[in-house]
């Protein structure tokens, strides 16, 4: 019995840090952090696994960079589309085009899960609200049955997200992006492992 509850608390730990890692990653792809994030992330430190360096790579980047300078990453990344900008959506990744068939595919799920469309101009295959969606299906703020994470993710992460986080962390103009970008691939590639071990 002990053992049954140790094993929960400790996967209900895992779960929770899985859910810290995916908002704090939804969150620095949803808009620019401000000044205060900023300073908070330059507080990162880490271990000496793959994971742990990535933060302190963010860390370190936080500690060297200014609101203005991260701001103007984020723009020439994600809004202005200049030569290093990228395209941070499913469809775009998965079929070629923005509206694709992947974003009808993901409005069906997101129906299913009783979740609300977009409340932004953003289509909901934007890389930030997906993560953002995992983030509560970790952390159980998203009410789903057993596995759904795990569906969801394979469903409308897998097949691209690992290429966007790539992209990013190979953008030379954009310091703190990169670092992003390194951090988000270093996770996703822990998460598809953990989701190919039995349930």
């Amino acid at each position: 019995m002990l053992e049954t509850i140790h094993a929960a608390s400790q996967r209900d730990e895992l779960d929770r840090a899985r859910a810290q890692e995916y908002a704090l990653l939804a969150r620095l792809l949803a808009r620019s952090p401000d000044a205060a994030l900023i300073q908070r992330l330059a507080q990162l430190g880490g271990d000496a696994t793959p994971l742990g360096l990535a933060h302190a790579a963010l860390g370190q980047a936080a500690a060297r960079a200014s609101a203005e300078q991260v701001e103007r990453e984020y723009v020439d990344l994600f809004a202005g589309l200049g030569q290093n900008g990228l395209f941070p959506y499913a469809s775009h990744y998965r079929a070629g085009a923005l509206y694709g068939r992947p974003l009808a595919d993901l409005r069906d799920e997101l129906r299913r899960l009783g979740i609300e469309g977009a409340t932004t101009s953003e289509p909901e295959d934007h890389v930030a609200t997906l993560l953002e969606i995992m983030a509560g299906l970790a952390g159980g703020e998203i009410g789903a049955t057993p596995g759904t994470d795990r569906q969801f993710f394979q469903q409308h992460l897998a097949p691209w997200i690992g290429r966007f986080f790539v992209d990013l962390a190979r953008v030379t103009s954009a310091e703190f992006y990169a670092c992003v970008g390194t951090l988000g691939g270093i996770f996703i590639e822990i998460e598809t492992e953990a989701f190919t071990l039995p349930g």
